[in-house]
């Protein structure tokens, strides 16, 4: 389900926040002179061959999966206007896999055996059953928007929120995950907010979300109050005034989009306002001001959490370069612009600043040299620092950052949009202990 898709800390020292590279090392862009050999699988003197998979055709919608896509092939575009990659053109074949594992594989050996990739970006997969044929292929990919835990089991895959896990062919540490509270301590020290609701489906993977938020909350000194309703006929206004009842100021969900919705709308029919109805990365996006037009209070309400800037931040060069970018190459999107598609930008970028250092010799094994430096990758600023160094103890407490927004109707000119509660340009970051929780 969507709704798991989580950003969580980036489980780094103190110490570690000190250095944060902007961006690709020993860079030797071909010139006068210089000829681009053949030097990999799918990289030709004139260009490169990079493989994106999205989930579009899907009983969800076709914007549930596909906003990273649209963000990752928008840089492409940039990039192939400003002269490509050392003199090469990137050329991005996108295969939709249908939203089936059945698809995902026919897509994966497609672009891997027939398409010739020489790595992917901004993938974006409800069911990622390819990606042990990745890995064993030895594909570098770099995910716009991990859906699952597979970034966090294999090799040569690598998650836009960065991995401490092993990768060994098991989920994190022996199939558990840890997160961090940094997303609880915030609306507890900046809302003075003291009892959660914790609101799920009937569903093994709702339910499991719904135990590592409220497992966070309670750790956090929350006293928390959980919701339970029905996956196919959900009740969101038993659930409202339950929580009306018990006093709850601020709402946690392990619900999809379209269930946030119906939830708002039960909490304004029901005279319930809440300090934060805190929803996903899925759901900043710039379509909440249509979607929840029938519950105004609410809306306002909306809070959303992420470690990557704030979309609508324009006054930063680098949000404002992706919203350039974006409607260069989608203009159509302008009110569909999401956290997600700069996430699918960022992910382009960071597969494009590895193939950069490498300069003519553009190899798979010189990408993901950089990719698995130490030094930690910001996104050029865009993203909270990370990178894929295994930790010795992931039960030990870490320094999370997280970028926050709130819904104003207000926004852009009365035409509502996000607004930062975050420094713009920056984070708000915590030392923070982690929560275990199993991927399965």
């Amino acid at each position: 389900m969507a709704l798991l898709a989580v950003a969580c800390g980036t489980r780094l020292s103190d110490e570690s926040f000190q250095q944060a590279p902007e961006g690709p090392v020993g860079t030797a862009p071909a010139g006068a002179g210089v000829t681009n050999p053949a030097s990999d699988v799918g990289v030709s003197p004139t260009q490169v061959t990079v493989g994106l998979i999205v989930s579009k055709t899907s009983p969800l919608g076709p914007e549930t999966f596909a906003p990273p896509s649209y963000g990752a092939q928008a840089y492409f575009d940039e990039l192939n206007r400003s002269g490509g990659v050392a003199g090469r053109m990137v050329k991005v074949v996108v295969c939709d896999d249908g939203a089936t594992g059945a698809g995902n594989l026919r897509c994966v050996r497609q672009l891997i055996d027939d398409d010739k990739v020489f790595a992917f970006a901004g993938n974006s997969i409800f069911a990622y059953a390819g990606a042990k044929y990745v890995a064993d292929a030895a594909v570098p990919d770099v995910g716009g928007q991990p859906i699952s835990s597979v970034y966090d089991q294999y090799q040569h895959l690598y998650s836009i929120y960065g991995s401490t896990a092993p990768r060994d062919g098991t989920v994190g540490w022996d199939g558990t995950l840890y997160g961090g509270t940094e997303v609880q301590r915030w609306f507890k020290d900046n809302l003075g907010a003291r009892t959660a609701a914790v609101v799920a489906y009937n569903q093994s993977d709702s339910l499991r979300f719904a135990d590592l938020t409220t497992r966070a909350l309670e750790l956090e000194g929350y006293t928390v109050v959980r919701e339970q309703v029905d996956f196919g006929v959900p009740n969101m206004d038993a659930a409202v005034i339950d929580m009306r009842s018990k006093g709850v100021d601020v709402v946690f969900d392990a619900i999809d989009a379209t269930g946030n919705v119906t939830l708002c709308k039960s909490m304004d029919a029901n005279g319930f306002t809440a300090k934060a109805k805190v929803t996903s990365v899925q759901s900043w996006n710039q379509a909440v001001g249509r979607d929840y037009a029938s519950s105004p209070a609410c809306r306002r309400s909306l809070f959303a959490t992420a470690t990557a800037l704030n979309y609508a931040d324009t006054s930063v060069p680098e949000i404002a370069r992706f919203r350039d970018g974006m409607h260069t190459a989608f203009p159509d999107r302008d009110g569909l612009l999401s956290m997600w598609e700069l996430e699918g930008w960022a992910s382009a970028q960071w597969l494009t600043d590895a193939m950069q250092s490498c300069g003519a010799e553009l190899t798979r094994t010189c990408v993901e040299a950089f990719l698995n430096r130490p030094d930690l990758y910001d996104g050029h600023g865009l993203l909270t620092p990370r990178n894929f160094v295994v930790t010795d103890d992931p039960t030990a407490p870490s320094h999370d950052c997280l970028s926050v927004a709130q819904w104003s109707d207000d926004a852009d000119d009365g035409k509502g949009g996000w607004v930062s509660r975050t420094p713009v340009g920056g984070f708000d970051c915590f030392d923070v202990p982690n929560v275990p929780y199993r991927a399965d």
